[in-house]
């Protein structure tokens, strides 16, 4: 535990000097990664259900071709099965380059941050709210798991 007592452990605790108006933005940017992540996640889903939408289109131009459609098969197979969802890209092209580009560097900045102004700490924020709700010595509001 840190000499001050304002975190649950040491690895969580913020070094002499770090004043409360950095730790705040250090925990907001932690904020903004996390929606990151989240979006990264949203953008993964997109990907696989585009994907599977479009493997859908196969059974559907054969339906029609049964049904006697082969006009509205035609259109289907030829100007939407496998079409680009944005000008020359396919789902896994707009992921490669949002992982390479936004997400990597977003990621970089954080650690960045975190490395030049707390050794690298991570959650200090979070640390210290945990530490000021928790029950100190009620069972279920344990500091760390070892507790």
């Amino acid at each position: 535990m840190s000499g001050d007592k304002r975190s649950v452990d040491a690895e969580h605790s913020r070094p002499a000097g770090v004043d409360d108006t950095t730790i705040d933005a250090l925990g907001e940017l932690s904020k903004a990664l996390e929606t990151i992540h989240r979006v990264r996640g949203h953008l993964y889903s997109a990907h696989q259900l585009v994907g599977g939408a479009d493997l859908t289109l196969d059974r559907v131009v054969t339906l029609l071709r049964e049904a006697g459609h082969d006009a509205v098969a035609d259109r289907v197979e030829h100007e939407l099965l496998g079409r680009n969802v944005l000008p020359g890209r396919w789902t896994f092209q707009i992921m490669e380059e949002f992982d390479d580009g936004y997400y990597a560097t977003f990621q970089e900045i954080e650690r960045y941050a975190r490395d030049t102004l707390v050794d690298g700490r991570r959650h200090i924020y979070e640390a210290e709210m945990k530490q000021r709700r928790r029950t100190h010595g009620r069972a279920g509001h344990e500091a760390t798991p070892s507790q």
